[in-house]
């Protein structure tokens, strides 16, 4: 009797197991649409993400610059609000083309053609500093204390598209082992069960990243320590992305040079972040924060 309720037992736990296995999660029965149908016009998820991620940004700021000791004014929140957008922007997709697409130079009108996508984060990255830098050296402003205000309003954009990604059913994740009940089916990804990295990515280098900031802006003196908050933003990201990478799949033309380099581009990328960050926070924490008075010798 008891050889045979164990017999029974193992038989359900290996019915079990093969059940898993044979039915994986797959994005097709999420229901997902990749836009909004207003009927002459279909409003991708995409789009609608960097519309908020910016929006709220400006909100965000607006609200930050109106704290005591600000180093910027709201019409510089203004500019920034426009020379940002055009630094996400053209940054993201000549960043595309330098890094991931190189062929898109062959046929330079490509680049206009956003609605076929291809956006780099480092490519935006470098834009939004370059607009930053703009503002400062126009409106004669501290780079750094600026930075640090735009630092905390970032990671939700940076959640929104990467939870746009999903939704679009790209950028997926590498193919998962036996075990990892929430991996996914892709289209076009073939046949095996894939890590929804897209997900990982919202939630580390979005939602986590923007916990640590956003708090550390409103509830202590970090904003008094310039560069404090704008060094923990790329060395934040570089780290969250540097360990996401090792679940998402490379990007096609891409796969090689990862296999070569032992690395993908992405996390070629990120290190210059990591350590451009950590010499700024570093930095931030050996001086004393603004109106500190010095103690004489």
């Amino acid at each position: 009797m008891l050889l045979s309720l164990a017999q029974l037992a193992h038989d359900a736990v290996a019915m079990g197991t093969t059940h898993a296995v044979a039915e994986p999660l797959y994005w097709a029965n999420l229901g997902l649409k990749r836009g909004i149908d207003l009927g002459f016009f279909t409003l991708r998820f995409y789009s609608l993400a960097y519309l908020l991620g910016i929006l709220f940004a400006y909100w965000h700021l607006s609200k930050m610059v109106r704290q005591p000791g600000a180093p910027l004014a709201q019409r510089h929140v203004d500019d920034l609000f426009f020379w940002c957008t055009v630094g996400i922007i053209v940054g993201g997709r000549l960043g595309y083309a330098i890094f991931y697409a190189p062929e898109l130079w062959q046929h330079p009108a490509d680049l206009l053609k956003l609605w076929e996508g291809g956006m780099s984060f480092h490519g935006g990255f470098m834009g939004v500093v370059v607009a930053l830098a703009w503002v400062c050296w126009r409106g004669g402003l501290n780079f750094l204390r600026v930075a640090d205000y735009i630092a905390p309003c970032a990671p939700v954009g940076q959640m929104l598209g990467r939870i746009a990604n999903f939704i679009n059913g790209e950028l997926w994740g590498r193919v998962a082992g036996q075990g990892v009940r929430w991996a996914m089916v892709f289209p076009g990804a073939g046949d095996q069960p894939r890590h929804p990295s897209q997900l990982y990515e919202a939630g580390l280098e979005g939602l986590a990243l923007a916990l640590v900031l956003i708090p550390l802006f409103w509830k202590t003196n970090a904003r008094f320590r310039p560069g404090l908050l704008a060094g923990m933003f790329p060395l934040g990201f570089g780290m969250a992305r540097f360990v996401v990478e090792f679940y998402r799949e490379p990007d096609a033309q891409l796969a090689e040079f990862a296999r070569n380099t032992g690395l993908s581009m992405g996390q070629w990328l990120t290190l210059p972040m990591i350590a451009v960050g950590a010499f700024f926070v570093i930095r931030a924490l050996r001086r004393p924060p603004l109106g500190a008075v010095a103690t004489p010798a």
